[in-house]
């Protein structure tokens, strides 16, 4: 399918991405913010569905968003232990835009997706706090860094360098043209299982590292990966739950089997016919895609995960970090495996 101009998730009009890095040292982690539109998500709701592939995770708003299917603030990403730090930031910036929360109008559903960073980054440090996630989300833009940065400083991919990665796929429904993107927090796999554009070369890599006297991890797969995936066409909630399914068929085909200690998760939103908060009406038309034209959408969830996956290893520079700790970029090591062929 073809790519969107940009290439990456902001292709879907409206959304925007922004970073907030931490890297010194034993400190490799931050806060990636993804807003969905320009206005206040507490007002106007995205229509979004969750599907947790396993559930070996500590993210929170999931259930809330399982039940209405619909998103009340920005995604942010962050390590595992500043679930808590992130969401209190969060909650504070909507508290801060809607002075009616938790008064005229209910609580606020914070929605906040982790991964483990803890091999590069010293977790336990708790170096994120609730003013990065007002940072992050004063940074978001159309253009933004992939790889080693924000939420994905610290995080490793098939025993390399991993992170942040994002990919878009154009759809044709008629004379009408939309646009599905991806945005990953890649954390997951084990080397030897790595296929990259549909050849295995998790060994090959694991032969070159070793080759340079890199180490090379071998254990069971654990991790975790958080798979966000936005379009502008007309779902039904039911209908994004379905697509987020489909990110698992992206990440299958980068070689994770999705194993016991991974928790891997997939978010899907629409930015068509959001749900306002005040309205009137006591009746609501909801718009969707005839589903037997639904095949292209998953192959577009399909394409831009893995694609995503791909782009969040190619961007990633090298990162030493706790106890000097090591990954490896992929992009020096695949042009070294290219020059041997």
């Amino acid at each position: 399918m073809q790519k969107g101009m940009r290439n990456n998730i902001c292709d879907v009009p409206g959304v925007m991405v922004g970073h907030v890095t931490l890297a010194d040292g034993s400190c490799q982690t931050g806060v990636t913010a993804i807003t969905t539109h320009g206005g206040n998500p507490f007002h106007l709701r995205t229509r979004a569905a969750v599907h947790v592939f396993n559930g070996f995770g500590k993210s929170i708003g999931l259930v809330q968003i399982e039940e209405l299917g619909e998103l009340e603030t920005p995604i942010l990403l962050t390590n595992t232990l500043s679930v808590a730090a992130v969401s209190e930031g969060l909650i504070q910036h909507m508290l801060a835009q809607t002075p009616e929360i938790g008064l005229q109008a209910g609580t606020v559903n914070p929605v906040v997706f982790e991964c483990n960073d803890a091999p590069l980054n010293d977790i336990r440090a708790l170096a994120v706090r609730p003013h990065h996630a007002h940072e992050a989300l004063q940074t978001t833009a159309a253009d933004f860094a992939q790889g080693a940065v924000g939420a994905g400083r610290g995080m490793s991919a098939y025993g390399l360098k991993g992170g942040i990665g994002s990919a878009s796929r154009q759809i044709k429904l008629g004379k009408n043209s939309f646009h599905l993107g991806a945005l990953v927090l890649s954390n997951m796999g084990r080397l030897p299982d790595f296929i990259y554009q549909g050849t295995p070369l998790g060994e090959a890599l694991a032969k070159l590292l070793a080759a340079e006297e890199q180490s090379v991890e071998r254990g069971p797969e654990k991790g975790s990966i958080i798979m966000i995936l936005g379009t502008d066409l007309p779902l039904s909630e039911r209908q994004l739950k379905r697509v987020a399914k489909r990110a698992g068929v992206g990440l299958a085909r980068t070689g994770s089997y999705l194993g016991h200690g991974s928790g891997d998760i997939a978010l899907a939103f629409t930015t068509a016919d959001p749900v306002r908060l005040n309205s009137r009406a006591r009746t609501m038309q909801v718009e969707q895609i005839d589903e037997r034209r639904i095949d292209r959408v998953f192959r577009a969830a399909a394409e831009a995960t893995e694609e995503a996956i791909l782009n969040s290893m190619l961007h990633a520079e090298p990162v030493t970090g706790r106890q000097g700790n090591h990954r490896a970029s992929l992009a020096p090591l695949l042009r070294k495996i290219q020059n041997n062929m």
